[in-house]
């Protein structure tokens, strides 16, 4: 545990940084499982319309550094070919 008032504040704002950010990438894997399941099913449509929903979420992600840029631009990627595959 900490020692000093700094450390002690620092300790606290890690801790809610932490569940923030937690919920954020959470946040992301449902938008991610929502395309993934629309392409499982087979439907286009809703596949797209998942993936239009997810893309904002998961450059947020990016911005806000719960998520490499380049894997949310990787992720974004294969997720779009396979719905052009559909």
């Amino acid at each position: 545990m900490a020692n000093h008032k700094s450390a002690e504040k620092r300790y606290r704002q890690t801790l809610r940084r932490t569940e923030v950010n937690r919920a954020r990438v959470g946040r992301i894997r449902t938008f991610v499982k929502k395309v993934e399941l629309a392409i499982a099913a087979g439907n286009k449509d809703d596949a797209k319309a998942a993936f239009i929903a997810a893309q904002p979420e998961m450059v947020r992600g990016a911005q806000k550094g719960v998520l490499h840029k380049n894997t949310v631009s990787r992720k974004l990627s294969r997720l779009n070919a396979r719905i052009a595959a559909l």
